[in-house]
């Protein structure tokens, strides 16, 4: 099994992608054979239909990974009640066709979405929203368990995520989640 996880924020040392690297670890540390890759997207360009074909290739690059991925896991920031409009943008070019033989990439994919804040909501309503797009493109999306963390920066310390009370929770979505992609 392959999962491929997109980190919402573009800044290394971000919440959401520390988040996804907790995750990955606890992935590996419950089954080895599971590959979990966090997806390096930030050369992605913004979309235009002036370059879209042939597609850029850092476009070409995160659609193969996509593609050949059994699971997609979203880790989104809120920013002003809304997921990232970086993320959006990815999702723009995932979202076009690769060719007249090829559709889209994420078609039919399963997902997860997760998610770490600074504010009190936790990413639950940038995460409503995003699920209204990756429904709207056909992915199967878990909608639960979601993880929603509010208040992320009282669990950070010098730049580093500890997920203290947190951490069943992500565990609960990983082992939920390992099971969605497994029975599809």
């Amino acid at each position: 099994m392959h999962i491929v996880a997109i980190a919402g924020s573009l800044r290394q040392g971000s919440m959401n992608r520390q988040l996804a690297e907790a995750a990955g670890r606890i992935v590996y540390e419950l089954d080895p054979a599971v590959q979990f890759t966090l997806l390096d997207w930030a050369d992605v360009p913004l979309f235009n239909e002036d370059i879209e074909r042939p597609a850029p290739p850092a476009v070409a690059r995160v659609r193969e990974q996509i593609l050949d991925a059994d699971g997609i896991w979203f880790f989104t920031p809120e920013y002003n009640h809304f997921f990232p409009g970086p993320l959006k943008n990815l999702l723009d070019w995932l979202s076009r066709p690769v060719s007249a033989a090829q559709g889209q990439v994420l078609d039919g994919k399963p997902a997860a979405i997760s998610g770490i804040s600074a504010g009190g909501s936790g990413t639950a309503i940038a995460q409503d929203h995003l699920v209204a797009l990756i429904s709207f493109l056909n992915m199967d999306v878990m909608n639960k368990p979601r993880l929603t963390i509010p208040f992320g920066f009282s669990k950070m310390s010098d730049g580093v995520l500890d997920l203290g009370d947190s951490l069943p929770y992500l565990e609960r979505q990983i082992q939920a989640f390992l099971e969605f992609v497994d029975n599809r």
